[in-house]
């Protein structure tokens, strides 16, 4: 139930925002907030049929909303899945005599437990198309030899090597290099914080038949500090181990392997950075008995499920390489950039679904200086270049046909709730007659104007148009003891507001007058607000 639950859609009713009350709102902000509206949308305060007929649907409105926030059960399950939580059946299972926060624990157990059974259930098909590419000739040419051979002018770059594998649950490879492949993992939580994987394997190539198993224990450390030991058996036999730390700002690991061919010492670190577009930098060290390498790279988030990166990996005696994957789940995009010491590969690699595409382009088989450059500015310049000839008109023009779609979808949605908040403003236009003579007697405070939904600013959106409503009567009725309160949610769900540009960035701006001054303010949709302030201030000589 929890996972049916968290792929649903969120729900367009906020409860607390009809309220105007904090989430953390007690039990008297809940009942005075009610007490106010129910005053305003009592049916029996008007005697027009039709805004008879308004009130009543505004007043259960806001009773519902009442009743699910001053029960301490529904409230937690409406915090948790939305409205949509309480229409589920299934909610008989949880006591009733359990808090709010022995729900909130139920809900992150049947999480942590969803969790666990998607590790454990790795029956996706998975597949893999490995292309290697021989590119020396594009840096380690012998002209001397080759002029007088037609063509020799040219680079010549070959395809050199192919690797295709295949696997569901069960694993299957196939490639030239090796032979075909058959495997099987097991996976087992040995306790809550500690668990095993065992992967048994056998490859057929033309020495016969090549059995191979490899066993991994794990172990929570800490939050975010897991503990690797790892035995390989039969194809490169090795035994490993490392630690790995995973914060929200970085990812350190330091491991250690003893095995044939390899043995080898690494640390790496990697840099989150907290954009939007999920900048990461990374850089890692490698030393062993093949030599030492040196690795660079950075990887960025291109859209929703679309991830671009590169590395760099300079070292000795292998080379410079070069590795650019791109990653795809389902519609999501990753390309990676490695370049490696003595020997250049640029690698090319695609995840499409459960897909992978993956083409290491061998560059030179010395350590050139030409090759690094190369191997670094490249991937940076073409990058940049893709990004803003390509990449951003084609996101633009992406999020404007979601927006249409979301536009669509939600018209008659919209459209009942651009009428509900008709009727609201209808309804409170007594009740604002009467607190504006209030605080025009005490030099209260006066909303002159009140705007809200999408204003352009930027000169470079001149061409967007400006969708904002008037807001000025549900402010105002919102006005009591000369101040004005809103709580940190989008302001589409207070009274007599509406959506007016679904899915865009919406702001809140205000002309008031307090104490006969006039003041102004611009807020953010999810931003707090309260007034008056002395910063709102407009300057006379100004």
């Amino acid at each position: 139930m929890a996972a049916a639950l968290g792929e649903e859609a969120p729900d367009n009713e906020d409860y607390y925002g009809l309220l105007n009350v904090r989430r953390e709102a007690s039990q008297e902000e809940l009942k005075a907030a009610y007490r106010r509206l129910c005053m305003l949308y009592h049916p029996d305060k008007h005697r027009d049929p039709e805004l008879k007929t308004q009130a009543e649907r505004l007043f259960n409105l806001v009773h519902q909303a009442y009743e699910v926030l001053s029960d301490p059960q529904t409230r937690a399950i409406y915090d948790i899945y939305g409205r949509r939580g309480l229409e589920m059946e299934g909610w008989e299972v949880v006591e009733r005599k359990r808090t709010a926060a022995e729900i909130r624990e139920e809900f992150e157990r049947l999480q942590r437990e969803r969790e666990e059974r998607r590790l454990q259930q790795r029956t996706n098909p998975k597949g893999t198309i490995s292309v290697g590419i021989d590119a020396t000739d594009l840096f380690d040419r012998y002209d001397e030899e080759y002029e007088d051979v037609p063509g020799s002018s040219f680079p010549q770059i070959e395809i050199n090597k192919m690797h295709i594998s295949q696997s569901i649950e069960l694993e299957f490879g196939a490639g030239d290099l090796h032979g075909p492949l058959f495997g099987m993992k097991i996976f087992r939580n040995l306790t809550p914080r500690c668990f095993i994987t065992t992967n048994c394997a056998l490859q057929f190539s033309s020495r016969g038949v090549r059995p191979g198993l490899t066993t991994v224990l794990a172990r929570n450390l800490d939050k975010n500090t897991m503990g690797y030991l790892q035995w390989r058996w039969g194809i490169q036999s090795a035994m490993n181990t490392s630690i790995v730390r995973d914060t929200k700002t970085s990812h350190f690991t330091v491991a250690m392997q003893l095995g044939i061919p390899h043995s080898f010492v690494m640390v790496s670190y990697q840099h989150k950075f907290q954009d939007e577009d999920q900048t990461r930098v990374k850089g890692s060290l490698k030393a062993g008995f093949f030599g030492t390498i040196v690795e660079y790279g950075a990887e960025r988030k291109i859209s929703r499920h679309s991830v671009l990166g590169a590395t760099v990996s300079v070292g000795v005696p292998q080379g410079v390489s070069l590795k650019i994957k791109s990653v795809q789940d389902l519609n999501s995009l990753l390309q990676r950039l490695t370049i490696t010491s003595m020997i250049v590969f640029p690698v090319f690699r695609l995840n499409r679904a459960s897909q992978t595409y993956f083409f290491p382009v061998h560059l030179t088989d010395q350590l050139l200086p030409s090759a690094v450059f190369y191997a670094t500015v490249g991937p940076l310049v073409i990058y940049f270049a893709m990004h803003r000839l390509v990449i951003k008109p084609y996101l633009r023009a992406q999020k404007e046909r979601e927006l249409e779609k979301q536009r669509e979808s939600t018209a008659s949605d919209m459209l009942q709730k651009k009428q509900e908040a008709e009727a609201a403003v209808r309804l409170m236009q007594e009740s604002v007659r009467r607190i504006i003579e209030a605080e025009e007697a005490r030099m209260g405070l006066i909303v002159v104007n009140a705007w809200y939904g999408k204003f352009v600013n930027d000169n470079s959106r001149k061409n967007e148009k400006v969708k904002v409503i008037d807001v000025t009567v549900p402010l105002q009725c919102l006005v009591k003891d000369s101040k004005l309160i809103l709580t940190e949610a989008s302001k589409a769900g207070l009274p007599g507001f509406y959506d007016p540009c679904v899915g865009e960035e919406k702001s809140l701006k205000v002309l008031y007058q307090f104490r006969g001054v006039l003041h102004q303010v611009m807020s953010a949709d999810n931003e707090a607000l309260r007034i008056p302030k002395q910063s709102h201030r407009i300057d006379a000589d100004g």
